[in-house]
């Protein structure tokens, strides 16, 4: 079957970015805050359990700050926070501080050079997705990103299937004609919700969530100086796993597996 688009999610997955990004940026803004907290790595995987910035901020208030005094309401007080800390986000990014999870830059490359439409699913907002691709991606790079579908488009986030939803919209493409990429159970989710195969890239964090309903799951995309290991697979793609596992992921193996996976 002819892959038509390439869609990627970001956190995680394009780059390491929950860990040395986001974390680190809302400590800052606490630290700018003077509010006493900081978000260790291992709590700041707990908290990933929620999607959204704003979201997971909100819980971390109401599930873990009960007695805080808010000196504004609860929405105003998330909304400055969320604001200062994208400010620190966007700093980290530009200082080449994250760079792209291995694989990344060569799947992006090959997927242009046989035209395969390539897309962003992320739900992070516009303005962080844009920072990140402006820090980690050539402008070459970028300019062949079509679609960048985002959590402050649609109502719901991920696990909710609207984001993957509007991505197909902007591309004029039905679900069978796309892959994604996630590193996230919500991820993946959000995309069988929407109908949209998918293939996995795990991280320290989400390493183990369940992802039963993946077509693969991987450590990474893999190049030709670091290859990949296949954690999990379906058993209708057993028979490519011999092609994939200490080697890459190429475009011609994704088309062959969404072709095995129906």
């Amino acid at each position: 079957m002819k892959l038509k688009a390439l869609i990627f999610d970001v956190d995680g997955t394009i780059a390491e970015t929950e860990k040395n990004g986001h974390r680190v940026a809302f400590n800052l803004a606490f630290d700018e805050l003077n509010l006493p907290w900081q978000w260790d790595i291992d709590f700041y995987g707990k908290l990933l359990k929620i999607g959204g910035g704003k979201e997971r901020f909100t819980y971390y208030l109401n599930n873990y700050q009960t007695d805080f005094q808010l000196p504004t309401s609860l929405d105003e007080f998330v909304l400055n926070v969320h604001k200062i800390k994208n400010q620190y986000y966007g700093q980290l990014v530009q200082d080449k501080t994250i760079k792209l999870r291995t694989g990344v830059a060569r799947l992006m490359k090959e997927a242009h050079k046989n035209n395969v439409h390539l897309a962003i699913a992320s739900t992070s907002a516009v303005k962080n997705v844009k920072s990140l691709l402006d820090g980690t991606c050539s402008p070459e790079m970028i300019s062949w990103i079509e679609v960048i579908a985002a959590g402050d488009m649609v109502e719901n986030k991920k696990p909710a299937p609207d984001i993957y939803q509007l991505a197909l919209k902007k591309l004029n493409l039905s679900p069978h004609e796309c892959v994604t990429i996630e590193d996230t159970n919500q991820g993946l989710v959000a995309a069988t919700r929407a109908n949209i195969k998918a293939i996995i890239t795990v991280n320290d964090y989400t390493k183990d969530e369940n992802f039963d309903s993946a077509m693969v799951v991987l450590n990474h995309l893999g190049d030709k100086k670091n290859y990949c290991n296949v954690i999990q697979y379906q058993d209708e793609i057993s028979s490519l796993i011999p092609q994939l596992d200490k080697k890459y992921l190429t475009i011609e193996l994704i088309e062959n597996i969404l072709s095995s996976n129906k």
